[in-house]
């Protein structure tokens, strides 16, 4: 039987170097993967549960202290100035509100301001933005009264051309506390 020679080496043929490129491949995305996974972690998850399932009790029993209070509030931004313009209607009148506007997916967009009652006007806030606020937020709004926080929150659609309606919305979730 004869003996097999080798007619050429082994780099001078194709299909070690694709095989050799499929995994080059392979590990160079890998690594990107890895380098994009470590620059941008995943801000979104909570890793205490429990305190969270707690804080949305608390969260239910300010938003019934503001059903309780009739509380309705209409919000409009101004675009051009920044101006916040609050109108707060029910049987609450404190001093500052705190209105947060909370982006679902990127906290860098979340903007909180403090509004100051104004003397002249019962009823009416005044607040400044600092930038403009476009899309889909979570609308909060917390005051105090008798030592206790009360809270409306929605989520809205935000455009300058149209005002926030807070606590038109039926409360969602508080048929427990209620008893």
């Amino acid at each position: 039987m004869p003996a097999a020679t080798a007619t050429s080496p082994w780099y001078k043929h194709l299909w070690p170097w694709i095989i050799i490129g499929i995994l080059t491949c392979s590990v160079t995305l890998s690594l990107t993967m890895v380098t994009i996974a470590v620059k941008n972690p995943d801000n979104l998850v909570n890793d205490n549960y429990y305190e969270a399932g707690k804080g949305i009790n608390r969260s239910l029993e300010r938003e019934l202290l503001a059903q309780t209070l009739q509380l309705h509030a209409n919000v409009q931004l101004d675009d051009v100035t920044g101006e916040v313009n609050l109108r707060l209607n029910g049987n609450s009148r404190p001093q500052t509100l705190e209105l947060s506007l909370i982006s679902p997916t990127q906290p860098e967009k979340d903007r909180k301001i403090v509004l100051t009652r104004n003397d002249s006007e019962p009823g009416r806030y005044v607040g400044q933005l600092t930038d403009k606020i476009e899309g889909r937020r979570f609308v909060e709004l917390l005051g105090v009264e008798n030592d206790k926080t009360w809270r409306l929150f929605e989520e809205e659609q935000i455009n300058h051309e149209q005002d926030i309606l807070l606590g038109d919305e039926p409360l969602q979730g508080a048929e427990d506390l209620k008893k």
